[in-house]
Order: C-alpha cells, then structure tokens, then sequence
C-alpha cells in the first residue's frame, strides 16, 4: 500500500522532469515511475474494471482496473513467444501440444479498496496457444516494479542484510537457501521480484483476505499454483502464498527468516495496530522467527502526516533534527526496540529512508550489523549500506539504482 503526494501543478512538473531522468540512466526499467502516467488516472477513458467484488475482511470493495502499457515494444514479443514455447516444453517433457503461443498484449493492473486507494500496481501479459485461440492467459512480469517504495524497500532490505555479512550472492546464485516472509500481498509484485532476482529465496505469503488472493490471481496474473491448499500442497517450487491472518501466522510459526517484508494496510489504509502496539504480542513472536545474527525486517510505512514534530530520539545525518509523524515515529521505536532492543544496544540497527515521489517511509531493523562494527559511526552505517547497495546492483542485475532510495534521507534510530 501506498499514498500518494497531492498532485499539485509543481508536483506534476517534478514528476515530469524525474521521469525523464531516470528513463535515460535505465531504459530497460519498465517500472520505472516515469510510466506512472499510463496507469494513475482512475477517470482515463482507456481505465477498464477486470474484478470486482466486497470483502469481508475490512477491505472494502476490492477492485482490479486494467490499463494500456506502452512496453515492451511489439518488436519484442517474438523473443517471449519464443520463450514461453522453451519453457512449455519443460514443465511439460514429452507431452504433444499444438499450436506456438501468441502475445496479445501488456496492461498494467491496479489494486484498489475502496475504489480510489491504491494497494498495488503490476504489470500483466496476455497470451493464448494458436490450439486453444478462446483461452486466455495472463503471466504478472516479475521484473517490474512499479511503485517507488518497492524498490525502496527491497534496496534498503537488501544492502543492509548484505551490510550484516549475509552471502547475498551464493543466495542469488541458487547455492545457498535464503527464506523470507512477506506480511501482505496485494498484487504480489514484491515476492515474484525476489524469487526472478534470487534463485535461492524460499518466500511465504501471508494475506488475511482470500479476496485479495482470487484478485492477484485471476487479474493481475499472479501464479494461482503458488497458493498453498488445505492439505499443505503447492506446485511452485519457491512460493508459498498462505491465506492466514499475520499475527496468527507469526505467533504460531517456527521457521527462522533471514528476511521479512511487511506491506499490511486494510481498507481504511491503516497499518493494523496490532502489528506494531506492544501490548500485543506479534512484535514479540516477529522477533522469535528472525534469524539471530543477520535477520532484515524492512516496513512500509506512510509518512503523510500533516503533524510534524521534532523528535530528538532521531538522529539526522543530513540535518541537526528530523521532521516525522508521531505515528511513525511510535512504529519505529517500538519495531527497533522489539527486535534490537534499546537504542544503547549493540546488537542491531535501525533507520529509515523517506521513498521519492510519494509520501512513504522504508522502515529497516536488522541484527548483527553492530555486532561487526563495534564502535561504527553514524557515518560509517551509511558508507557501509551505501557501499554494498552499489554491490546489489551487479549482483541482482537490477533495472534501477539502489542508491537512488538508500541515500534518501537517511535516518538512524538511536
């Protein structure tokens, strides 16, 4: 979930601007915000409503709304067809099928509640097999992400797990397990990214709506094969999309995550209480399923308050105070506390980066990097995660720089 920033005149022209910039340094980033054109008008006469329906679970009405994408360009798609024909032919050795397949076209998808809150955006692929010309299929494309605090949060996460000493690139390479437990799934583009990127990532989805699931799935071309059933099974071999409320899923748990990425907002676009307060018990059970020497919790978070405060248990790299929310002031404490324990404490680290282009906060808290920089400065926690976020980038081969979202205003939690 996100929220946007109020989309005066001056913010359209930044915007403009931004995009522009950024589409020349990574032209093959499809998700980059510059095309957020194509898709943020809900009242554009090329809008399309794919799935709708009410939920029970605090959500809303929950809505997919298809829009046309400009990319890839049409002289790409023989190379896919191509693909999608190799790939056919391995899942399925031996099997006789007739008909080459044939690309309809790309849409991106949103996921709103309510109608005008925007949850999630993807970008789909429509195709049928010559054979079967009725049948329609759609593939979400894991390579994009569209949203700017996506891409925050798996720069963040990931360079400062591998700041921890983490062997991010035996896990990229497949030669090391690396699990992670994703809170929230809306359209599922955080978890498909991380299992194209990371061979070795074993990813659990939690998401407390079934009607997000059958949304993901049956719009936004989510693989329906990743869903766990009621005996345990599931076909694909990294993901594991559970229906289940996150408190109960994480009080109950026992598998240790290196990683974990909480993205839960309902139909009110609220953070649930229960998933920060301290006087429940989820931040005490999240502490017991984190790996104890590198384990990487990364939140999203709104920062749209219109109540600014300084608060001096924050410490600012770039200015004498920083300006937040208490509410997300409350979150951050109370996750740095619950996980690394007290700010004097040298067993772990917290900060957050504000995210460009909407009004959200990356929250990160992860153990172990004190443990290896015993007397490490404030400068030095930014040099270090700065640093390996350049190594991110040639490991992970990502469309978008990482240091674009890690050096944004960045901010320790003493």
């Amino acid at each position: 979930m996100w929220h946007h920033a109020r989309l005066g005149s001056r913010w359209r022209r930044s915007l403009r601007r931004f995009g522009t910039a950024a589409a020349r340094r990574f032209p093959l980033d499809e998700g980059d915000w510059f095309y957020s054109s194509e898709w943020y008008d809900l009242h554009s006469s090329d809008t399309n409503t794919v799935f709708r329906s009410s939920s029970d679970k605090g959500n809303g009405i929950v809505s997919v709304l298809a829009f046309p994408s400009s990319r890839p360009n049409q002289i790409h798609w023989p190379t896919t067809e191509k693909w999608l024909q190799e790939r056919f032919t391995k899942l399925h050795p031996g099997l006789e099928h007739d008909g080459r397949f044939r690309i309809i076209g790309y849409q991106w998808r949103t996921l709103h509640f309510n109608d005008n809150t925007f949850q999630s955006t993807v970008k789909v692929m429509a195709f049928y097999q010559e054979s079967q010309p009725s049948s329609i299929c759609l593939m979400q494309q894991p390579h994009c992400l569209a949203v700017p605090y996506l891409k925050s949060m798996v720069s963040t996460g990931l360079a400062t797990l591998a700041s921890c000493k983490f062997d991010l690139k035996s896990a990229t390479n497949g030669k090391k397990e690396m699990r992670i437990l994703c809170i929230g799934h809306g359209g599922g583009s955080l978890p498909l990214f991380l299992t194209s990127k990371i061979k070795g990532a074993v990813i659990d989805i939690i998401e407390v709506d079934p009607l997000v699931i059958s949304g993901s799935i049956r719009a936004m071309g989510f693989p329906a094969f990743s869903v766990v059933n009621s005996s345990g099974e599931r076909i694909h071999e990294r993901l594991y999309l559970r229906e289940s409320d996150a408190e109960e899923f994480v009080l109950n748990g026992d598998t240790v995550y290196d990683m974990i990425f909480i993205d839960a907002y309902d139909g009110d676009d609220i953070f649930p209480r229960k998933l920060w307060d301290p006087d429940f018990p989820f931040l005490k059970a999240l502490s017991n399923l984190l790996h104890p020497r590198h384990g990487t919790v990364v939140v999203n978070l709104h920062s749209d308050s219109d109540a600014y405060i300084s608060n001096p248990s924050f410490s600012y790299f770039s200015k004498p105070f920083v300006q937040t929310s208490k509410h997300v002031s409350k979150v951050c404490q109370a996750y740095r506390k619950a996980l690394v324990g007290n700010g004097n404490s040298s067993s772990g680290l917290g900060f957050f980066v504000s995210v460009p282009w909407v009004c959200n906060t990356s929250l990160v808290v992860c153990r172990g990097f004190a443990l290896n920089n015993r007397n490490c400065s404030r400068d030095l926690v930014m040099n270090t995660i700065t640093s390996k976020s350049l190594e991110i980038d040639n490991i992970l081969n990502l469309p978008f720089s990482c240091l674009e979202y890690v050096k944004r205003d960045f901010t320790v939690i003493d």
